[in-house]
């Protein structure tokens, strides 16, 4: 789970459509009817791409050198970023039953303060992993 850049290439379609692709990534293209839809899209599909990455526990490519890259004359090299932990935050954010156990008495004293356990489960795993909440 982390931020990820990575450079795709743009090409600008006979019917002025674009498409994008990234060099670095099998199988990691989407097109779009402009520019600005085919942006959006790539940072979509890359960063899907790269949480199903994460969730095979493939090995995530080293992200290309943008001038190494070279294209024709209507296509150009853009930089789209990713953050796989947002996404999962976003979308991946389905509530599980997890059974656990603690102390009885830690059980009352908490119980008899209102505590609500899942929030505390959450805010404590948040910060073992170094995960800060977003705005």
């Amino acid at each position: 789970m982390a931020k990820y850049i990575f450079p795709a290439v743009f090409n600008q379609e006979d019917d002025g459509s674009f498409s994008a692709s990234f060099p670095d990534i099998d199988n990691c293209y989407t097109q779009g009817d402009d520019l600005q839809d085919t942006y959006e899209m790539a940072e979509d599909v890359l960063c899907l791409l790269l949480y199903k990455m994460e969730e095979n526990n493939e090995n995530i490519p080293t992200p290309s050198n943008p001038k190494d890259i070279q294209v024709n004359d209507n296509s150009f090299v853009a930089i789209i970023g990713a953050d796989t932990l947002e996404y999962r935050m976003f979308y991946d954010n389905k509530a599980i039953k997890k059974t656990l156990t603690i102390p009885q008495w830690l059980n009352t004293m908490a119980e008899r303060k209102g505590v609500n356990f899942s929030n505390v489960l959450q805010t404590a795993l948040k910060e073992k992993l170094g995960i800060q909440d977003r705005p």
